[in-house]
């Protein structure tokens, strides 16, 4: 009797970069969004993904209408995968700095005073040091960029508040100071100083919710007067940027609080004035993030330190 032959299944196998593009999609739930984050067509995407799925021998995705969801066999894929891409970015780092390579790509966050206002300078001086590090530069609301940094969309921020997340790194960097500010021709513009009642019966221009700015004034209000801006009665507007909120200012929409750093070049042209308000001083710090459970590149630590001794000889 002839013996049967025993046929070879063929062994699961795949590679970082099939892996790389796989968690991608199910952190982003989606292809199109995963496309951009790892620089490929969606159409790229969806064949890798295919690959995987058919070297593995199982479906790894449910695609449910536009949304993407792994399934049992990609969320242990998933689990694994995450570990072994996070132990080739530890072995890149290593070498990195074993070789001192200084040439590469950061990409950082600011909420929107440091961003606007602070770090586009600081990274002009960077770059005169480190001529082949470019710096992408996110910015949004505090809670944005903390939310990346998290992710790991990016290597660090600089917000305006101190975050509450136990798993963020905190330095403190510059101080700032929180002023009213007012149209050059408004009838307050020779006072040096306003009271919160004042204040609370102006038209007012408030910050989107998630600015560090809006966060900051409603803890000093709440800690001084027990009041929110709640209690004040004209609240015009809430607008996404400081930039929006000194136009709108500067339009005659209503006054606002605003930061000093913001509002520096308008107040030496003479087209705004700033005004403290009574007893109530509010100052804050500006802090730099990074997630204490990644290892920082040597590329990051550099903008990190270059930033920290900056602050310092201010």
């Amino acid at each position: 009797m002839t013996p049967r032959k025993r046929i070879k299944k063929p062994s699961i196998d795949f590679d970082l970069r099939q892996l790389e593009i796989f968690c991608k999609v199910v952190e982003l739930r989606s292809f199109s969004k995963a496309a951009k984050e790892v620089y490929l067509a969606q159409a790229s995407v969806s064949e890798r993904i295919a690959t995987l799925e058919a070297m593995v021998g199982t479906r790894l995705l449910n695609r449910l209408g536009r949304t993407v969801v792994p399934t049992a066999a990609g969320e242990r894929l998933y689990n694994h995968a995450i570990s072994l891409l996070d132990m080739k970015r530890k072995i890149c780092l290593e070498m990195e700095d074993f070789l001192g390579l200084k040439r590469g790509e950061i990409r950082i966050g600011g909420s929107t005073i440091p961003g606007e206002y602070i770090l586009p300078g600081l990274i002009g001086r960077f770059h005169q040091l480190y001529p082949e590090i470019s710096v992408t530069l996110f910015i949004g609301d505090t809670e944005e960029v903390e939310s990346r940094v998290v992710d790991g969309h990016l290597e660090f921020g600089v917000i305006g508040s101190r975050s509450s997340k136990p798993s963020l790194y905190q330095r403190e960097l510059w101080e700032d100071e929180l002023v009213v500010a007012i149209p050059s021709d408004h009838t307050w513009a020779k006072r040096r100083l306003v009271s919160i009642r004042e204040l609370s019966q102006e038209p007012f221009i408030a910050r989107e919710r998630g600015s560090g700015t809006l966060k900051m004034f409603e803890d000093h209000l709440r800690s001084s007067s027990g009041i929110s801006l709640d209690g004040f009665n004209k609240i015009v507007a809430s607008l996404g940027s400081s930039t929006a909120v000194k136009e709108g200012i500067k339009s005659g929409l209503g006054v606002s609080v605003i930061s000093n750093k913001a509002i520096a070049t308008e107040v030496k042209a003479g087209a705004l004035k700033s005004i403290r308000i009574k007893d109530l001083p509010i100052k804050r710090k500006f802090y730099l993030i990074s997630d204490r459970r990644r290892a920082s590149s040597p590329l990051c630590k550099a903008l990190m330190n270059f930033l920290i001794q900056s602050a310092k000889q201010e």
